[in-house]
């Protein structure tokens, strides 16, 4: 991906997206490529490849593309890790050079970049957060409690700049739930305790969207004007979803967002109605 012109910014920085800030923005977000999955669980298709590339010809142009995880399914230093990763690079080459690449990403620093940071474009503050912090950080105490000091200076500066953000959007990998706020904690969740505090910072801060993975089905919800967006999975389903992305437009008002499958982006492209709150 060296050829392309994708950020890679550090975790106590802020970057903007180049162009114009001006106007409605389209972006898009993926979750779990996770190259490996499909033959573990010995289910999909691994040769339809190449489709999400469909968002290359997308019109207005996605000023950028976001992977909420998982990139691969080979744990670190386990066979086949390299190979995965390889492999994955390779396809993000396909991505038009002129779509920045972000990543929320977890266990994958040394190969992907940093596993928090934020990023502003077109007057909306994003925030790329590492969820595994959330659900587990035991093994790592010194990391999360940076993340959390982080994390609190970006929620206060949204709210106590003189030059507030349009909007504030999260990503990351686990959702903060799928259905319900009190639904019962399971796998692809965060515990109850740290989902309502989370929850409580960012409806403080103004946040509008979570936008998340790791659950490789569609669900989410929206409580108290905080949507919460779980996307289902560029690779293996594990529900009766097709593979695909989602396609987000902001406008001044609010976020738009809706899930298309690769194969229905490819030959028919984005909905009308998407296309006209896009012209502004």
């Amino acid at each position: 991906c060296s050829s392309h012109t994708h950020h890679w910014p550090h975790a106590k920085h802020s970057f903007y997206m180049r162009r114009a800030t001006g106007g409605p923005l389209l972006f898009i977000q993926a979750a779990d490529p996770q190259l490996g999955l499909m033959k573990a669980w010995r289910v999909g298709d691994c040769d339809g490849g190449g489709d999400e590339w469909a968002v290359n010809r997308l019109q207005p142009r996605p000023r950028f593309m976001v992977l909420c995880g998982d990139l691969v399914h080979a744990m670190p230093g386990s066979p086949f890790r390299e190979e995965q990763e390889r492999a994955l690079k390779t396809a993000l080459k396909g991505t038009d050079s002129s779509i920045p690449l972000v990543f929320t990403v977890q266990q994958y620093c040394d190969q992907w970049g940093d596993d928090y940071f934020s990023f502003w474009v077109g007057g909306v503050l994003c925030l790329v957060l590492n969820s595994q912090l959330f659900f587990d950080a035991s093994a790592c105490p010194q990391l999360k409690e940076a993340q959390e000091t982080w994390l609190e200076e970006q929620l206060s500066r949204a709210t106590a700049s003189s030059a507030k953000p349009k909007h504030v959007l999260v990503f990351q990998h686990i959702p903060l739930y799928l259905k319900t706020p009190n639904e019962d904690d399971n796998y692809f969740n965060l515990q109850g305790a740290v989902r309502q505090q989370l929850m409580d910072r960012f409806k403080r801060a103004g946040v509008k969207a979570v936008f998340s993975g790791h659950y490789h089905r569609n669900a989410g919800g929206c409580h108290d004007g905080l949507d919460m967006v779980v996307s289902s999975a560029i690779g293996c389903q594990l529900g009766e979803d097709a593979h695909g992305l989602r396609v987000v437009a902001v406008t001044e008002r609010g976020i738009v967002h809706r899930y298309f499958s690769l194969e229905q982006l490819r030959t028919k492209g984005m909905d009308e109605d998407l296309k006209k709150l896009l012209e502004g």
